[in-house]
This record gives C-alpha cells, structure tokens and sequence, in this order.
C-alpha cells in the first residue's frame, strides 16, 4: 500500500491527519517536538485568522496556531 503524505498547511479545515514526520531542522524542530507533533500524533485542522494565515489546530488536547511557513515543515497522512 503506497502511502501518500502532504504537508500539514494544505490539510482541509474540519479533517484529521496523522503526523508522519518533520522537515524541519534545529530551534524549529525542536519547537514542534515540544508541542507533541510526534510520529502519528493526530492533528485536526480547526479554522484560519480571517487574513488566512495562521491555521488554529487541534493537537493533543491544546489549540495550537501555527502559520503556514511552519505547518509547511510537518508531514501528514489524511485520515
């Protein structure tokens, strides 16, 4: 089964997407560590400021607003 995987800031607002893995390197990936994006942590996009970025998200219990140049570094699988 071919699995295919988008970054988190194309993830459709309302769906649900499992962290797959980081692009980031050094501050900023240990920023999104921190904040629990992890291997098949799910992720569920919930809505975008009025000028369409940042993208608020639902990770582990937290919303968590993240901007495009940032999400663009995380990995997805669409549920």
């Amino acid at each position: 089964m071919n699995k295919k995987y988008i970054s988190l800031n194309f993830l459709p607002l309302g769906k649900t997407a499992k962290v797959k893995f980081l692009t980031s390197s050094g501050i900023m990936r240990r920023r999104m560590l921190d904040l629990g994006l992890v291997s098949d942590t799910v992720v569920e996009a919930l809505q975008k400021s009025p000028s369409g970025d940042p993208t608020a998200y639902h990770i582990r219990g937290a919303v968590i607003a993240l901007r495009s140049e940032e999400a663009s570094k995380i990995m997805v699988e669409v549920n």
